[in-house]
Protein backbone atom coordinates (compact mmCIF):
# COMPACT_ATOMS: atom_id res chain seq x y z
CA UNK A 1 0.00 0.00 0.00
CA UNK A 2 3.11 2.44 0.46
CA UNK A 3 4.00 1.81 -3.03
CA UNK A 4 0.74 2.62 -4.38
CA UNK A 5 0.39 5.82 -1.86
CA UNK A 6 3.86 6.95 -2.96
CA UNK A 7 3.37 6.75 -6.51
CA UNK A 8 -0.08 8.39 -6.10
CA UNK A 9 1.41 11.54 -4.52
CA UNK A 10 4.37 11.70 -7.20
CA UNK A 11 1.48 13.07 -9.57
CA UNK A 12 0.96 16.65 -9.61
CA UNK A 13 -2.79 16.03 -10.99
CA UNK A 14 -2.92 13.57 -8.08
CA UNK A 15 -1.90 16.22 -5.85
CA UNK A 16 -4.12 18.94 -7.29
CA UNK A 17 -7.03 16.33 -7.51
CA UNK A 18 -6.60 15.68 -3.69
CA UNK A 19 -6.47 19.05 -2.89
CA UNK A 20 -9.57 20.47 -4.85
CA UNK A 21 -11.05 16.91 -3.14
CA UNK A 22 -10.09 17.55 0.41
CA UNK A 23 -11.09 21.32 -0.22
CA UNK A 24 -14.94 20.42 -1.54
CA UNK A 25 -15.32 17.88 1.50
CA UNK A 26 -14.26 20.30 4.48
CA UNK A 27 -16.53 22.99 2.76
CA UNK A 28 -19.46 20.25 2.88
CA UNK A 29 -18.34 18.81 6.94
CA UNK A 30 -17.92 22.49 8.64
CA UNK A 31 -19.42 24.75 5.91
CA UNK A 32 -22.84 24.95 8.50
CA UNK A 33 -21.21 25.57 11.22
CA UNK A 34 -19.86 28.52 9.34
CA UNK A 35 -22.96 29.92 7.72
CA UNK A 36 -23.68 33.31 8.78
CA UNK A 37 -27.54 32.59 8.30
CA UNK A 38 -30.29 29.76 8.21
CA UNK A 39 -30.04 28.94 4.76
CA UNK A 40 -33.58 28.81 4.61
CA UNK A 41 -34.17 32.73 5.74
CA UNK A 42 -35.00 35.50 3.35
CA UNK A 43 -32.97 38.22 4.82
CA UNK A 44 -32.59 40.32 1.15
CA UNK A 45 -34.49 41.02 -1.45
CA UNK A 46 -35.05 38.96 -4.53
CA UNK A 47 -31.76 38.77 -6.85
CA UNK A 48 -29.86 40.92 -4.76
CA UNK A 49 -26.06 41.64 -5.33
CA UNK A 50 -23.17 40.93 -3.06
CA UNK A 51 -22.74 43.63 -0.41
CA UNK A 52 -22.10 43.99 3.51
CA UNK A 53 -23.18 40.81 4.99
CA UNK A 54 -24.13 39.04 1.98
CA UNK A 55 -20.47 38.88 -0.11
CA UNK A 56 -22.36 36.29 -2.91
CA UNK A 57 -25.80 38.36 -2.40
CA UNK A 58 -28.93 36.48 -2.86
CA UNK A 59 -31.12 33.78 -4.26
CA UNK A 60 -33.96 34.54 -5.96
CA UNK A 61 -36.56 34.29 -3.02
CA UNK A 62 -33.69 36.89 -1.34
CA UNK A 63 -31.99 34.07 0.81
CA UNK A 64 -28.22 34.06 1.80
CA UNK A 65 -26.48 32.62 -1.43
CA UNK A 66 -23.42 31.95 1.05
CA UNK A 67 -25.23 30.15 3.28
CA UNK A 68 -26.63 28.16 1.29
CA UNK A 69 -23.38 27.52 -0.68
CA UNK A 70 -22.15 26.34 2.49
CA UNK A 71 -24.94 24.36 3.52
CA UNK A 72 -25.18 22.62 0.36
CA UNK A 73 -22.54 20.46 -0.13
CA UNK A 74 -23.46 17.85 2.42
CA UNK A 75 -25.97 16.21 0.03
CA UNK A 76 -24.12 15.87 -2.75
CA UNK A 77 -20.58 14.31 -0.72
CA UNK A 78 -22.41 11.80 1.72
CA UNK A 79 -24.93 10.37 -1.41
CA UNK A 80 -21.92 10.38 -3.65
CA UNK A 81 -19.88 8.59 -1.22
CA UNK A 82 -22.37 5.94 -0.15
CA UNK A 83 -23.72 5.05 -3.36
CA UNK A 84 -20.06 4.55 -4.57
CA UNK A 85 -18.66 2.52 -1.70
CA UNK A 86 -22.47 0.18 -1.44
CA UNK A 87 -21.68 -0.50 -5.00
CA UNK A 88 -17.75 -1.57 -4.69
CA UNK A 89 -17.96 -3.99 -1.56
CA UNK A 90 -20.83 -6.16 -2.60
CA UNK A 91 -19.99 -5.67 -6.27
CA UNK A 92 -16.15 -6.84 -5.96
CA UNK A 93 -17.52 -9.81 -3.61
CA UNK A 94 -19.99 -11.11 -6.03
CA UNK A 95 -17.44 -10.57 -9.30
CA UNK A 96 -14.81 -12.42 -7.22
CA UNK A 97 -16.75 -15.58 -6.59
CA UNK A 98 -18.05 -15.82 -10.28
CA UNK A 99 -14.73 -15.49 -11.70
CA UNK A 100 -13.33 -17.58 -9.55
CA UNK A 101 -16.13 -20.30 -9.40
CA UNK A 102 -16.48 -20.20 -13.57
CA UNK A 103 -20.08 -22.35 -13.03
CA UNK A 104 -23.85 -21.81 -13.10
CA UNK A 105 -23.38 -19.05 -11.22
CA UNK A 106 -20.91 -17.09 -13.18
CA UNK A 107 -23.28 -17.91 -16.23
CA UNK A 108 -25.96 -16.25 -14.14
CA UNK A 109 -23.95 -13.28 -12.91
CA UNK A 110 -23.07 -12.26 -16.26
CA UNK A 111 -26.66 -12.44 -17.43
CA UNK A 112 -28.42 -10.20 -14.71
CA UNK A 113 -25.07 -7.84 -15.91
CA UNK A 114 -26.09 -7.42 -19.30
CA UNK A 115 -29.33 -6.74 -18.00
CA UNK A 116 -28.65 -3.99 -16.16
CA UNK A 117 -25.70 -2.48 -18.04
CA UNK A 118 -29.01 -2.05 -20.57
CA UNK A 119 -30.17 0.58 -18.79
CA UNK A 120 -27.94 4.09 -18.79
CA UNK A 121 -27.34 4.79 -14.82
CA UNK A 122 -29.17 8.26 -15.17
CA UNK A 123 -32.30 7.14 -17.10
CA UNK A 124 -32.21 4.37 -14.70
CA UNK A 125 -32.32 6.45 -11.75
CA UNK A 126 -34.69 9.31 -13.12
CA UNK A 127 -37.08 6.28 -14.28
CA UNK A 128 -37.09 4.87 -10.10
CA UNK A 129 -37.02 7.89 -8.74
CA UNK A 130 -40.04 9.43 -10.89
CA UNK A 131 -41.89 6.43 -9.97
CA UNK A 132 -41.37 5.59 -6.24
CA UNK A 133 -40.30 9.07 -4.31
CA UNK A 134 -37.40 11.13 -4.15
CA UNK A 135 -35.80 9.81 -0.83
CA UNK A 136 -32.14 10.31 -0.28
CA UNK A 137 -31.79 6.73 0.54
CA UNK A 138 -33.78 5.81 -2.75
CA UNK A 139 -32.03 7.69 -4.89
CA UNK A 140 -28.73 6.20 -3.31
CA UNK A 141 -30.22 2.89 -3.40
CA UNK A 142 -30.86 2.70 -7.11
CA UNK A 143 -27.25 4.50 -8.27
CA UNK A 144 -25.78 1.69 -6.43
CA UNK A 145 -27.66 -0.58 -8.38
CA UNK A 146 -26.78 1.18 -11.30
CA UNK A 147 -22.99 1.14 -10.29
CA UNK A 148 -23.19 -2.52 -9.29
CA UNK A 149 -22.95 -4.00 -13.31
CA UNK A 150 -19.79 -2.41 -13.94
CA UNK A 151 -17.81 -3.10 -10.73
CA UNK A 152 -19.22 -6.75 -10.84
CA UNK A 153 -17.96 -7.27 -14.43
CA UNK A 154 -14.56 -5.50 -13.55
CA UNK A 155 -14.03 -7.84 -10.22
CA UNK A 156 -14.65 -10.94 -12.63
CA UNK A 157 -12.89 -10.23 -15.49
CA UNK A 158 -9.57 -9.34 -13.17
CA UNK A 159 -10.47 -12.58 -11.11
CA UNK A 160 -10.30 -15.22 -14.04
CA UNK A 161 -7.34 -13.55 -14.83
CA UNK A 162 -5.61 -14.00 -11.83
CA UNK A 163 -7.17 -17.00 -10.95
CA UNK A 164 -5.39 -18.77 -13.85
CA UNK A 165 -1.86 -17.91 -12.32
CA UNK A 166 -0.02 -20.56 -10.76
CA UNK A 167 0.34 -19.71 -7.72
CA UNK A 168 -3.36 -19.81 -7.52
CA UNK A 169 -3.73 -23.58 -9.04
CA UNK A 170 -1.45 -23.89 -6.65
CA UNK A 171 -3.20 -22.86 -3.69
CA UNK A 172 -5.75 -24.89 -5.20
CA UNK A 173 -3.88 -28.18 -5.13
CA UNK A 174 -2.87 -27.74 -1.94
CA UNK A 175 -6.36 -27.68 -0.29
CA UNK A 176 -6.60 -24.41 0.67
CA UNK A 177 -10.56 -23.14 1.09
CA UNK A 178 -12.09 -21.01 -1.55
CA UNK A 179 -12.70 -18.63 0.89
CA UNK A 180 -8.91 -18.23 1.98
CA UNK A 181 -7.79 -17.76 -1.63
CA UNK A 182 -10.08 -15.37 -2.59
CA UNK A 183 -8.61 -13.41 0.32
CA UNK A 184 -5.71 -13.36 0.35
CA UNK A 185 -4.47 -14.28 -3.28
CA UNK A 186 -7.40 -12.73 -5.79
CA UNK A 187 -8.25 -9.42 -3.41
CA UNK A 188 -4.78 -8.03 -2.79
CA UNK A 189 -3.77 -8.18 -6.80
CA UNK A 190 -7.05 -6.88 -7.93
CA UNK A 191 -7.94 -4.28 -5.20
CA UNK A 192 -5.70 -1.28 -7.12
CA UNK A 193 -8.53 -1.63 -9.93
CA UNK A 194 -11.11 -1.32 -7.81
CA UNK A 195 -10.09 1.44 -6.16
CA UNK A 196 -9.89 2.92 -9.72
CA UNK A 197 -13.28 1.72 -10.29
CA UNK A 198 -14.19 3.65 -7.19
CA UNK A 199 -13.10 6.93 -8.06
CA UNK A 200 -14.49 6.71 -11.60
CA UNK A 201 -17.71 5.75 -9.50
CA UNK A 202 -17.22 8.69 -7.19
CA UNK A 203 -16.95 11.32 -10.65
CA UNK A 204 -20.28 9.46 -11.83
CA UNK A 205 -22.25 9.78 -8.72
CA UNK A 206 -21.63 13.30 -8.21
CA UNK A 207 -22.87 14.49 -11.80
CA UNK A 208 -25.69 12.03 -11.08
CA UNK A 209 -26.82 13.60 -8.07
CA UNK A 210 -26.58 17.23 -9.65
CA UNK A 211 -28.18 16.14 -12.29
CA UNK A 212 -31.16 14.82 -10.52
CA UNK A 213 -31.47 18.39 -8.24
CA UNK A 214 -31.20 20.28 -11.27
CA UNK A 215 -33.84 18.12 -12.73
CA UNK A 216 -36.19 18.54 -9.50
CA UNK A 217 -35.60 14.86 -8.93
CA UNK A 218 -33.53 15.08 -6.50
CA UNK A 219 -33.05 17.00 -2.56
CA UNK A 220 -36.37 18.46 -1.96
CA UNK A 221 -36.85 22.41 -1.40
CA UNK A 222 -36.19 24.30 0.61
CA UNK A 223 -33.40 22.38 1.82
CA UNK A 224 -29.89 23.95 0.67
CA UNK A 225 -28.02 21.84 -2.70
CA UNK A 226 -25.53 22.71 -4.89
CA UNK A 227 -27.70 21.28 -7.99
CA UNK A 228 -30.95 22.34 -6.47
CA UNK A 229 -29.12 26.26 -6.20
CA UNK A 230 -28.53 26.28 -9.83
CA UNK A 231 -31.74 25.21 -10.90
CA UNK A 232 -33.81 27.67 -8.87
CA UNK A 233 -31.31 30.41 -9.69
CA UNK A 234 -30.81 29.89 -13.33
CA UNK A 235 -33.45 32.60 -14.87
CA UNK A 236 -31.64 35.00 -12.98
CA UNK A 237 -28.05 34.34 -14.21
CA UNK A 238 -27.89 37.49 -16.10
CA UNK A 239 -28.67 39.36 -13.02
CA UNK A 240 -27.19 37.67 -10.14
CA UNK A 241 -24.22 35.01 -11.57
CA UNK A 242 -23.25 34.32 -8.07
CA UNK A 243 -26.17 32.59 -7.07
CA UNK A 244 -25.69 29.98 -9.79
CA UNK A 245 -21.62 30.32 -10.55
CA UNK A 246 -20.81 29.48 -6.98
CA UNK A 247 -22.43 25.95 -7.00
CA UNK A 248 -21.46 25.11 -10.36
CA UNK A 249 -17.73 25.88 -9.31
CA UNK A 250 -17.43 23.57 -6.28
CA UNK A 251 -19.62 20.98 -7.73
CA UNK A 252 -16.91 21.26 -10.88
CA UNK A 253 -14.15 20.79 -8.19
CA UNK A 254 -15.39 17.78 -6.52
CA UNK A 255 -15.59 15.77 -10.03
CA UNK A 256 -12.91 17.56 -11.30
CA UNK A 257 -10.54 16.09 -7.84
CA UNK A 258 -12.44 12.87 -7.76
CA UNK A 259 -11.28 11.90 -11.71
CA UNK A 260 -7.70 13.47 -11.11
CA UNK A 261 -6.85 11.13 -8.22
CA UNK A 262 -8.62 7.88 -10.15
CA UNK A 263 -6.56 8.63 -13.37
CA UNK A 264 -3.71 8.89 -11.42
CA UNK A 265 -4.60 6.23 -9.78
CA UNK A 266 -5.30 4.09 -12.08
CA UNK A 267 -1.72 5.04 -14.00
CA UNK A 268 0.13 3.83 -10.26
CA UNK A 269 -1.21 0.47 -10.67
CA UNK A 270 -0.03 -0.19 -14.07
CA UNK A 271 3.52 0.07 -12.20
CA UNK A 272 2.53 -2.17 -9.91
CA UNK A 273 3.55 -5.82 -9.99
CA UNK A 274 0.98 -8.44 -8.65
CA UNK A 275 0.76 -9.68 -5.22
CA UNK A 276 1.63 -12.99 -4.24
CA UNK A 277 1.01 -14.12 -0.81
CA UNK A 278 3.64 -14.76 1.47
CA UNK A 279 2.22 -18.04 2.53
CA UNK A 280 3.25 -19.85 -0.06
CA UNK A 281 6.78 -18.41 -0.05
Amino acid sequence: MSRVSHSLLAQPQVRLGVTLTALVLILAMIGPALAPVSPQSMVGPSYGPPGPGAMLGYDYLGRDVWSRLLHGGRSVVWMSFAASALALLPGAIIGMVAGFSRRRLDHAVVWATDVLLAFPDLILVLLVVSMLGRQPWLIVLTATISFLPGVIRLARGLTLGISSQEYVEAARLMGYPYRQIIVHEILPNIAPPLLVQFGIMLTWAIAIFSVLSFLGYGVAPPTADWGLMISENRTGLMIQPHAVIAPVVMIGFFALGTNLIAEGASRAKARIKPRRSAARA
